[in-house]
Parts: structure tokens; C-alpha cells; sequence
């Protein structure tokens, strides 16, 4: 079976739905932004969609196969509980869409706990504003590990490569959304947050406040936080006066390519990660 077998649209419609959400975020941000720029577009973006192209390269260079051609091989060998398991197609797309989002909001969560993927997971929120780019900033070692979760993740719930690729579409399109720095109607904000992650249910997470980075981890579906106690609402300073990015990396100059690269084996004397264990019920 070859894995590009009715999948040779998948690089045209990832590529095309990421050009179309980034550029509809980022006509929003310019014509109706929600917070001011501490910083100019062009160092953080360059920063950003670096990031980005690095991302892609070292992604295709460690992984033979994509998350959707894994998915492919995986059916055709039958391996995983759905490929073993009767259910009708609608139910196991469903299935398949809640479980991996399910997954990915446990991911996120326990690279805020556990201090080696802290480690590799805090240059995406050493950017100093959000925006749609924010989406994108990560460091090449964290996508790499996430890809090889994302992969056994696959294996083990058997997820149709069809779903695989939807999820894939969807994840990145609401990642950009999500972080996207312009304004909903408050009424909006509050019932579309039922539904999805909205950019200032997100936005909190972004937090300079240790409590605040430590909830909303969700990316896509809003429901994981409200139900495993990670929901905050709002910033206690306002959208508008709330401070972005850690304390611990503050300086600019720090925030250069190069720096941003070598960051995960920079130690911090006197820092500890963040903690998901510090948000409770009660600061829903």
C-alpha cells in the first residue's frame, strides 16, 4: 500500500488552510487589534515563522512518514483499538477527534510539570506579545518529541488517517486563532468558548503570573479545562494590562534567534517550572 494513496491533496490543504487562517488572523489583528505591541512585528515574526521553517525541515528529516501516513500504515496493518474494534464510521471519527484532542491537552499540561519538557516547552511563551505567530514558535526539539507522542498516540487508539489529517487541519487553524491578537464582542467571547478556545480564553494562559501560564491548555476544544479543574476565566489585570511572556526572559537581546535555539540548556538559578498542581477548582 503506498502511504500517499488518496491522500496526495494532504500538502496542498495543510498549506493552503495554514496560508488562509494566517492571513484572516492577521488582517483581524491589524484592522481590530485587542492589545497594543510591546514589540515590533517584524523582529517577533521573524523569530516565529523561523521557528516555523526549522520546524518543518527537522520534522521531515527525522520522520519518514507524516502523522497522516503513519495513520495510513497503522490501517493497512490493522494495529490499534479502533482498527480492531466495529464501530460506524461516523462514531470512530468522532471517537478518534476527542481522544486526540483529549491527548494533546494532557501533553501541554505535563510539559508546564515535568522540568525537562518545561525546558523545551518555555520559548513559546518567552514571546513578549501574542499574536496568530505565537502559534508557531516552538522549539524543534519539542516538535519533534510531540511528533513521536503524537505517533504512538495513533498507533495505540488506531485513528483513521482521514481523521488524522481533519484533526491535523483543525489543530493548526484554531492553535492560530486562539492566539490571535484581536477583539470579539464580550457576549461572543463567552458563547464561543463553550465550543472552542477563544484568543482570550488562551490568551490568559500567556500570562507573566505562574497561577495563569499554569491554566486553559487547550488548543482546540475548551471542555478538558473546565473538566480537569485548569479553567481561569480572565486575567486578574485585564487583557489589556496583563503582561505576556516569563519573568525569567525579559530582555530582547535574549530573544534573538540564536538565543531562542540554545534556550532548553539555559539554566535559571532559583526558577522551578510551572506547577499545573497549583490550579484548583477554586480559581475557576
Amino acid at each position: 500500500m503506498s502511504m500517499g494513496d488518496g491522500f496526495n491533496f494532504e500538502p496542498w490543504l495543510r498549506v493552503g488552510s495554514f496560508a488562509a487562517v494566517l492571513l484572516l488572523m492577521v488582517a483581524a489583528e491589524t484592522f481590530h487589534p485587542r492589545r497594543r505591541y510591546s514589540q515590533t512585528r517584524l523582529s517577533r515574526w521573524s523569530n516565529n515563522l523561523g521557528l516555523a521553517v526549522l520546524n518543518t525541515l527537522s520534522l521531515r528529516l527525522i520522520f519518514p512518514l507524516t502523522a497522516v501516513q503513519w495513520a495510513l500504515y497503522c490501517e493497512s496493518q490493522g494495529w490499534g483499538l479502533l482498527n480492531r474494534w466495529s464501530l460506524a464510521p461516523g462514531w470512530t471519527i468522532v471517537t478518534s477527534l476527542l481522544v486526540l484532542d483529549w491527548a494533546i491537552y494532557w501533553q501541554h499540561r505535563l510539559f508546564h510539570v515535568i522540568p525537562v519538557f518545561w525546558r523545551l516547552h518555555r520559548l513559546h511563551h518567552t514571546d513578549l506579545d501574542i499574536d496568530t505567530t505565537t502559534a508557531i514558535r516552538f522549539h524543534p526539539l519539542e516538535m519533534l518529541l510531540s511528533m513521536a507522542l503524537k505517533m504512538m498516540i495513533i498507533v495505540t487508539l488506531g485513528a483513521p488517517a482521514i481523521t488524522v489529517l481533519l484533526f491535523e487541519v483543525l489543530l493548526n487553524a484554531s492553535a492560530m486563532f486562539n492566539h490571535a491578537n484581536f477583539y470579539l464582542p464580550p457576549r461572543l467571547d463567552r458563547a464561543l468558548r463553550w465550543i472552542l478556545v477563544t484568543p482570550d480564553m488562551h490568551r490568559v494562559h500567556h500570562s507573566i503570573l505562574r497561577e495563569e501560564t499554569d491554566s486553559n491548555f487547550g488548543f482546540n476544544l475548551p471542555w478538558w479545562d473546565r473538566l480537569f479543574g485548569s479553567y481561569r476565566e480572565q486575567p486578574a489585570a485585564g487583557h489589556e494590562a496583563m503582561t505576556i511572556g516569563l519573568k525569567e526572559f525579559r530582555d530582547p537581546r535574549q530573544l534573538a534567534f540564536g538565543y531562542l535555539l540554545i534556550q532548553p540548556f539555559r539554566s535559571i538559578p532559583g526558577k522551578s517550572p510551572p506547577s499545573s498542581s497549583t490550579v484548583t477548582k477554586d480559581q475557576e
